[in-house]
């Protein structure tokens, strides 16, 4: 579910025909703010996708996820009997969660001149958990569910404890990624107060430069990606279609300051080589690398030389590209949209471009795939998510070996 089409078919043609998913805001008006540009899930009806009474009892971002979750369920095509139901969980991100839910109460509050009459569902709609809660519910699942919070590393460590999960006998299959939507006055305020976003309000399609010399801040979007992981052997028993591999991840802190990434990348090197020895790989392997590339002046340049210390001389032969260039920064929900893109790259051999690349940056050294999607094998991939408080964490993806 992503700015970019609310299926996988959809979102996947519109990314490598290097279509922009950024527009004026219209979840309400933003006529005030210094940014009036997002990238936002459109067409999108809650109410006849989940049904009413159930959409009206789950935030956005929940109803994001679970849709995108349906979607993925039925293509793996998941056994239908008790025992095996009972093996699968979920870890689903998310950075904020329900903040929708916060500011429409508070404006009911507000407007009604009293707090006592908050809804009932304030709290269940609120909390972050309600996203795989309501995936556990609906499918009948009973393994390991709950979610995982690391700003915009939510996604990716959800997927790295939904690995472990599988890798440790916890369970047999799990449903994982991340989602958000946060596209609100609260959500836009907040990151227009920090100066964080690009304010190029009357070109929208070319807000989003990650690497690119003229760069002025990330844009926000909102969306939700989902995968299905499970144990290979029992999915290949039982004939299940595999995209491809997990092979392994790396995590770390900054350590450096809750939100200015490190100027040097040092936490993101430490990342990536922690990444190699869980995927059992070298540098050379590497064909691909979904960067986190959120279009900001400094994250942009602190990912590129991190990627070239992990790397080395590799780092100028892969091919390094930020999808957020058109659909835009999901916070939480990105390392799960990303992650998507990535497995599609892996299994279809094909490198999604950097979109709007036009002026490059003498500190940004590396080939971002610029404007157009390019064939190429692509055996091994990584896809980057970092997240304020200095969260890195790093995902393998690759041919099954």
């Amino acid at each position: 579910m992503t700015p970019l089409g609310n299926t996988r078919d959809e979102f996947w043609r519109r990314l490598v025909a290097g279509e922009s998913g950024v527009g004026p805001i219209t979840a309400f008006d933003a006529s005030d703010f210094s940014t009036r540009i997002a990238a936002e899930v459109k067409d999108f009806d809650p109410e006849a996708l989940i049904g009413r009474k159930e959409a009206r009892r789950m935030d956005r971002f929940a109803q994001l996820s679970f849709v995108a979750a349906r979607e993925a369920i039925e293509d793996a095509q998941l056994p239908e009997d008790a025992a095996f139901k009972e093996s699968v969980g979920g870890v689903i991100g998310a950075g904020i969660g329900g903040i929708l839910t916060f500011w429409h109460q508070s404006e009911r509050a507000n407007s009604l001149g009293t707090w006592s009459k908050t809804s009932p569902f304030f709290i269940p709609m609120l909390m972050s958990n309600a996203a795989p809660a309501h995936i556990s519910m609906t499918y009948g699942f009973r393994g390991p569910f709950f979610s995982a919070s690391s700003a915009c590393a939510s996604a990716n460590d959800a997927i790295v404890t939904a690995f472990n999960a599988v890798a440790h006998g916890d369970a047999l299959a799990m449903i994982t990624g991340g989602t958000e939507a946060a596209i609100s006055p609260l959500g836009v305020g907040g990151f227009c107060s920090m100066r964080a976003m690009s304010t190029r309000n009357d070109d929208p399609h070319r807000a989003s430069r990650p690497f690119d010399k003229e760069r002025d801040g990330f844009v926000l979007g909102e969306g939700a990606g989902i995968l299905v992981i499970e144990e290979y052997e029992h999915a290949k028993a039982r004939g299940a279609k595999i995209y491809c591999e997990l092979f392994g991840y790396g995590q770390s802190a900054d350590a450096h300051d809750l939100v200015a990434p490190d100027p040097e990348g040092t936490g993101v090197a430490i990342a990536l080589r922690r990444a190699f020895a869980s995927a059992a790989i070298v540098p050379a392997d590497v064909q691909y690398i979904n960067a986190h590339g959120t279009s900001t002046p400094a994250g942009d340049v602190a990912e590129s030389k991190a990627i070239e210390r992990a790397f080395g001389d590799h780092a100028f032969k892969i091919g390094v590209s930020s999808t957020k260039s058109m659909h835009g920064h999901a916070l939480g929900g990105a390392g799960g949209i990303e992650g998507v893109a990535t497995v599609l790259a892996v299994h279809n051999d094909v490198m999604p471009p950097t979109i709007n690349y036009e002026f490059p940056d003498p500190e940004c050294r590396l080939d971002y795939v610029p404007n157009i999607a390019r064939k190429a094998s692509v055996n091994v991939a990584f896809s980057n998510s970092f997240g304020f408080g200095g969260h890195n964490s790093v995902l393998v993806f690759g041919k099954v070996r």
